[in-house]
């Protein structure tokens, strides 16, 4: 869909297969983040008005949408113009996260992700700091993103196997006991999924009827490279990573999928991936280990397949 755009994609969500949002790093040439659009049969790029990478992306259909990345960065959209929000701090925001416009979830640390984790929640029209969030976590880590399937089930992932877990009322921190990061967690109406690991993919999942201090299931395909992001429906799911790597799931579990475009992205990554309603599949990527963030890609397949096993 895109390929070699100024700033790396670093997130792509959508509400349907013609309204689909993708963010990423800043152009570098005086515009900004790039931040690109498909509403109906377009693309087009808006200009923030901001400078710095923009992590990523989430909101609802009809707005506001939520944007989050550098120097503590939160940008909602709604109505056709960006405003940029109050925030408690200057560091990057990785991942953003909603059960309703007014019930969202902010999280990140410092660049780089050596330290600096915080957890934000929006209360009107500012963020504040999570009450009980465990400050010997700031000093040691960072939280890249978050993902609940309600107010009172919301996981947090972040370097060093480390975890948060909100039940509606308290944070309690928890840890997968692999020094792995965990990039990316999302969700379906059976399970949770956490995808991360360097050089080697890891992929765990945790059942939602489980305990929360109960062990992560390592399901990770054996080929993996390093998986940065995960997506699941209810009937499927994606993983997707380093050098274009893809793996699907179907009834018989995860495995490596051939999307015949490994030479395309060639030594680019893919961090995200969506699945939209309609059940295309659709990941983002280019340049994203090191600054600058550049060399952005759009990959989309129109169906997701019903078992890759």
């Amino acid at each position: 869909m895109h390929d070699g755009l100024p700033g790396a994609l670093l997130s792509v969500w959508g509400t349907s297969a013609s309204d689909v949002w993708a963010v990423g790093g800043d152009a570098g040439d005086g515009t900004g983040p790039t931040v690109m659009h498909l509403e109906n049969a377009g693309w087009s790029r808006l200009e923030t008005g901001q400078s710095g990478d923009l992590w990523w992306v989430y909101g609802f259909a009809g707005g506001p949408i939520f944007m989050g990345g550098a120097g503590g960065t939160i940008l909602r959209y709604a109505d056709g113009a960006f405003t940029r929000m109050t925030t408690p701090g200057t560091g990057v925001v990785f991942g953003i996260w909603g059960s309703a416009p007014d019930a969202m979830w902010a999280v990140g640390g410092e660049a780089g992700g050596s330290r600096g984790a915080f957890a934000w929640r929006l209360e009107g029209d500012s963020w504040l700091p999570v009450a009980g969030f465990p400050s010997d976590l700031a000093a040691t880590d960072a939280l890249w993103k978050v993902f609940g399937r309600g107010d009172s089930d919301v996981w947090m992932v972040g370097t060093g196997g480390k975890l948060l877990h909100w039940d509606g009322t308290t944070l309690t921190p928890s840890f997968v006991g692999l020094a792995e990061s965990l990039f990316t967690v999302h969700a379906n109406g059976e399970r949770f999924a956490a995808v991360g690991g360097f050089g080697t993919g890891l992929l765990l999942e945790h059942p939602i009827d489980a305990a929360p201090d109960a062990p992560w299931d390592d399901v990770s395909p054996s080929d993996a490279p390093s998986l940065i992001g995960v997506c699941l429906t209810e009937n499927d799911g994606f993983a997707v990573g380093e050098f274009g790597y893809v793996a699907a799931r179907g009834a018989s579990g995860w495995a490596t999928e051939i999307t015949g475009l490994e030479a395309t992205v060639g030594s680019r990554n893919l961090h995200s991936v969506w699945i939209d309603p309609s059940g295309g599949v659709w990941a983002a990527g280019g340049q994203v280990r090191v600054p600058p963030l550049e060399d952005g890609v759009l990959l989309h397949r129109d169906t997701a397949p019903t078992d890759p096993g």
